[in-house]
């Protein structure tokens, strides 16, 4: 049963007014408002891939609201649009959302999956893995881009020095080449760099990551395992010693090629297995900062 008649329906729907655009009951402007949450399916020379997207505008202090809807329009009107890198994407999305918003600045961000095949170090057998990826994009002057980042984030092993030296003093076993024994944790790294015609591809990235730290995968069989396993004791690292490893990989390979001002963002977090706890720790630089580290202190 309609309790409304079609007529009244549309009628109220003519007179009803745009309710976002009304006046807030005080006028504060707001720095970020959006959606999050949201999977987008982005056109990609790979494929059409789903990413996680948070879309945020700013907000004028005498408007109630952002159009919700219009930003699903954008959305819905980029899906078949081919882009040549995810970057490419976020900055169409963004330049749209604040165009149809009506705002002054904007923010994407957009995070997703991507498969990752790699050999084991001794079988040579093929593991199927999953990296992280992402790119966060900022507009600003109606629609011009302000900054954008591109990241990698990779699972990877780290052993704890500090019961290795336990042991070391402890057996009188120094100058040993057989690593000691200690607790191990399962660690992720974030590598993000400032986005630019010389910006390295994901691909690239993640050799940094490769370089710098000691990569998981999920098929190993029993000698990869070992090797492993033996590896991360050997060059044991607590978490400030994975960010600064990084950091170091980032010199040596893009220390030359990137702009000076290129900004670097690093952040290792540690799934601690004996402590409750976990260890995260973050650098934030330029690339100008950055060379030079390529050598011991």
């Amino acid at each position: 049963m309609n309790l409304i008649a079609e007529a009244e329906h549309r009628r109220v729907l003519a007179t009803g007014g745009d309710v976002p655009e009304q006046r807030p009951s005080f006028c504060l402007p707001l720095t970020e408002v959006g959606i999050s949450g949201k999977t987008v399916w982005v056109e990609l020379p790979d494929g059409r891939l789903p990413f996680d997207a948070s879309l945020g505008v700013d907000l004028a202090g005498h408007r109630r609201g952002i159009h919700m809807s219009r930003m699903e329009e954008v959305i819905s009107t980029l899906h078949r649009r081919p882009f040549a890198d995810l970057r490419a994407y976020g900055l169409a999305l963004g330049r749209e959302m604040v165009r149809c918003q009506g705002a002054r600045q904007g923010r994407v961000r957009l995070a997703g999956r991507l498969p990752l095949l790699r050999k084991g170090a001794v079988s040579g057998r093929d593991s199927l893995d999953t990296v992280t990826v992402g790119t966060t994009v900022e507009l600003e002057r109606e629609g011009e881009e302000a900054a954008a980042m591109i990241w990698v984030e990779a699972c990877h092993i780290t052993a704890c020095p500090c019961t290795q030296v336990y042991n070391q003093v402890l057996f009188g076993l120094a100058d040993s080449p057989c690593p000691q024994p200690t607790h191990s944790q399962r660690s992720t790294t974030r590598l993000e760099v400032e986005a630019s015609e010389t910006a390295p591809t994901y691909d690239e990235l993640l050799a940094c990551l490769a370089e710098a730290l000691h990569l998981t995968q999920d098929l190993l069989k029993r000698p990869d395992e070992a090797e492993m396993v033996l590896r991360s004791h050997r060059a044991p690292q607590f978490a400030e010693d994975a960010v600064r490893e990084t950091a170091r990989a980032v010199a040596r390979r893009f220390g030359a090629t990137l702009p000076p001002a290129s900004r670097v963002v690093i952040e290792s977090l540690s799934l601690e297995s004996i402590h409750i706890h976990d260890v995260r720790c973050r650098l934030a630089c330029t690339i100008a900062e950055l060379n030079g580290v390529g050598d011991p202190a």
